[in-house]
């Protein structure tokens, strides 16, 4: 704290002592341009020095002579300092106008020096923020028109008299599970607004956190048991201090990606350790992996890094998985190789306020 204050004392001072010496400087300049122009015109004899001492009219000439060389001189280096200045509203407009590409370069002080980097740091951050806004929209728009196109062609088609009864049983499932898809799309978008919009975590308590794993596997048991996946699931019996809906549906996005990319007949190992005042959650998959790049965006909204599963999810479950994670002050982590499958980690922290 102390630092900081100094340092903004010396700001100010630096700021201040810059603008006196530019007005020390316009003086100086505007004494010795007057001081020549006497000398000149006594030396050559077309000024007395000694009459204008001698004559108010002429003192008063000479101090409007010298007021009017300082204003020009005030007018021509006052250009300097307010130099950057007017760079800054000009970018700050650009930047208001919606072009987020401006940025500022400017030489100066150490302070203005230091506002180039902020402004420079604030307009990538904008311009970042209106690339992932615009892909969402883009990207929201297409996954919500997607099934509505699939739903209304074929319930067109389920008005032909001609089908037969495995036609029609066969686009009413479609309808279904596109009706499915569109409704989790929805939930997982309320469900991602509401994390995004909260600031500081509501309603936390103490609750069995293994319990609450134990049963988020329970309740995907029609998902697995189709797919003959089974879970070996290495825990310690922990207490977690956090808000026990919103942590659920972590579990539940995991679990629901490792059955979902896990063989038929494979294994999901699953651990939950508690290491000081760590809690260590760990889930891995057989499946096919990812590249690196992939791993990157994995948590970025409607990201999906295998085309070949686009419409088993809408790239939304991990994005919230790792809002509720960071919401709690933990950490999310995934680790892959396309021959090695998946490993997602997740640390907590196992003190109770």
């Amino acid at each position: 704290m102390n630092r900081n204050r100094k340092r903004k004392k010396l700001s100010r001072w630096r700021l201040t002592l810059a603008f006196t010496l530019i007005i020390f400087i316009v003086f100086l300049l505007t004494s010795v341009i007057v001081a020549a122009i006497l000398f000149v015109g006594n030396y050559f004899g077309i000024l007395s020095i000694s009459e204008l001492s001698n004559s108010l009219l002429s003192l008063i000439y000479l101090a409007l002579f010298s007021i009017l060389i300082g204003t020009l001189l005030t007018a021509i280096l006052s250009r300097i300092p307010l130099k950057p200045f007017n760079a800054i509203i000009t970018a700050t407009d650009t930047l208001a106008s919606g072009d987020f590409s401006v940025r500022l370069n400017l030489k100066g002080t150490p302070e203005i020096q230091r506002f180039t980097t902020s402004f420079n740091h604030m307009a990538e951050e904008l311009e970042s923020s209106e690339m992932l806004r615009t892909d969402f929209v883009n990207n929201f728009s297409h996954e919500f028109k997607s099934p509505i196109v699939s739903i209304r062609g074929f319930a067109k088609m389920l008005k032909y008299n001609d089908l037969t009864k495995e036609e029609y049983n066969e686009y009413l499932d479609i309808i279904i599970s596109e009706s499915e898809r569109l409704s989790k799309l929805a939930t997982n978008v309320l469900n991602l607004s509401k994390v995004e919009n909260q600031t500081f975590l509501s309603s936390p308590k103490e609750y069995n956190l293994t319990e609450q794993i134990r049963l988020a596997v329970a309740m995907m048991a029609q998902k697995w048991s189709s797919k003959k996946v089974s879970f070996d699931f290495d825990c310690d019996e922990i207490f977690f201090y956090g808000n026990e809906e919103l942590m659920n549906q972590v579990w539940i996005n995991l679990i629901d990606n490792a059955i979902k990319f896990s063989p038929a007949n494979d294994d999901i190992n699953m651990s939950l350790k508690c290491q000081g005042n760590t809690i260590l959650f760990t889930i891995h998959d057989n499946g096919p992996g990812m590249g690196e790049e992939v791993q990157k965006h994995i948590f970025d909204k409607f990201y999906q890094g295998n085309s070949s599963h686009t419409s088993q999810g809408n790239g939304l479950g991990l994005t919230i998985a790792y809002k509720i994670v960071k919401l709690h002050s933990g950490s999310i982590q995934v680790s892959s190789s396309q021959t090695s499958g998946t490993t997602f980690e997740i640390e907590l922290s196992n003190k109770n306020p």
